[in-house]
């Protein structure tokens, strides 16, 4: 075990961690040394600025050919509770969104009939008659399965879906990268290496996209370590991730034998080592429909400069056991921001600065 001690000398310093450091901050009881010293390394990004954007998460289908075992949204075509939205229903979802939306995230399961051109149709279809929505759309899990689909490597894939009105990427399905857990949890899902893979090809042709890690379920702190460091090799190579996002697990409905929810203890120092150990990430961001409006209001002292957005209608969380509404005002956004002492800044896709509140 390396000190708190030696290691925030580390961070005071600027000097970068590496893995003893992680497992050494993992371990720690000293919650608030941990937030002292993350809330140091994100005044360095950000200020004492946090971000959120006004966004609409659209999730077309939970039909899905994988059954990962964490996963309380997908169904099998026919089961009770499947359900797929035509390419019109997705457009009447996106025109309803309130004035001043800049995103769509958008996604879903890996449906077994849908053919590729369903897809493009999707995003022209959205481009062509909302064009003012950043289309941020399909996993590195997704994209693989595109690109079987449509016969084309995947940097063929990702520039026909560029051309077709995708502006970015999400950063789902990176999960736990350890192939023992992953295999467990997840083992028809594409590798960590092949999610690090299709990630480095998006940045590669100029695709910014995020990324995450699901934790507490049956991951041991080196996995997460382990996992935090070869996200931040792939961004030294890249620089193409934004944001970061830790995804707390969510039990019920799920086939993972767990009786509680991650504790508000765990999620505040997975922030705040995420944020110590991703030097070269701008962003670390809490999801506030996992972790609730008071934990994320309390990880604005724990590294975390972004609080995602409006969101407007959840799906995966909720059918898991989230406990939020799923939506927040733009002004509810701003009030939690300013309420902990920081100052609010609406953001597009790409965070570049909508409005400042002072």
């Amino acid at each position: 075990m390396i000190s708190l001690d030696t290691i925030k000398e580390k961070v005071f310093s600027s000097q970068r961690l590496f893995r003893e450091d992680g497992i050494s901050l993992f371990r720690s009881f000293d919650l608030l040394t941990l937030g002292r010293m993350a809330s140091h390394a994100a005044q360095r990004k950000s200020g004492d600025r946090v971000y959120f954007v006004q966004n609409m998460h659209i999730n077309p289908t939970n039909i899905c050919v994988n059954r990962c075992k964490f996963c309380a949204f997908s169904r099998s075509k026919g089961e009770s509770g499947a359900y797929e939205m035509s390419i019109a229903d997705i457009l009447s979802r996106a025109r309803s969104a309130e004035k001043g939306v800049r995103e769509l995230h958008i996604v879903s399961g890996l449906h077994p009939d849908l053919p590729f051109t369903w897809y493009l149709d999707m995003l022209r279809t959205l481009k062509r008659e909302t064009p003012h929505l950043h289309i941020k759309a399909f996993t590195a899990v997704e994209i693989d399965y595109l690109a079987k689909l449509a016969g084309l490597g995947v940097k063929e894939t990702l520039i026909s879906l560029r051309e077709a009105g995708l502006g970015s990427l999400p950063g789902g399905g990176a999960e736990i990268f350890n192939p023992g857990v992953r295999n467990t949890l997840c083992a028809e899902k594409i590798s960590g290496d092949r999610w690090l893979e299709v990630m480095e090809t998006a940045h590669g042709i100029g695709l910014k996209s995020n990324a995450t890690m699901l934790y507490g379920h049956i991951e041991t702190v080196e996995d997460r370590v382990d996992h935090l460091l070869r996200l931040r090799e792939l961004q030294d190579r890249t620089g193409g991730f934004q944001a970061f996002i830790p995804l707390s697990f969510h039990a019920q409905n799920t086939e993972i034998t767990k009786s509680a929810y991650t504790t508000g203890f765990d999620d505040l120092k997975t922030l705040a080592v995420s944020r110590l150990l991703l030097d070269n990430f701008d962003h670390i961001k809490a999801y506030w429909v996992m972790l609730g409006e008071k934990i994320t209001q309390v990880s604005l002292s724990f590294g975390v400069d972004d609080i995602d957005g409006t969101v407007v209608e959840e799906r995966i969380t909720k059918m898991a056991g989230g406990t939020t509404d799923g939506s927040m005002t733009r002004d509810d956004l701003v009030d939690l921001i300013k309420q902990a002492g920081r100052t609010p800044v609406e953001r597009d896709t790409v965070y570049n600065t909508v409005r400042v509140w002072k």
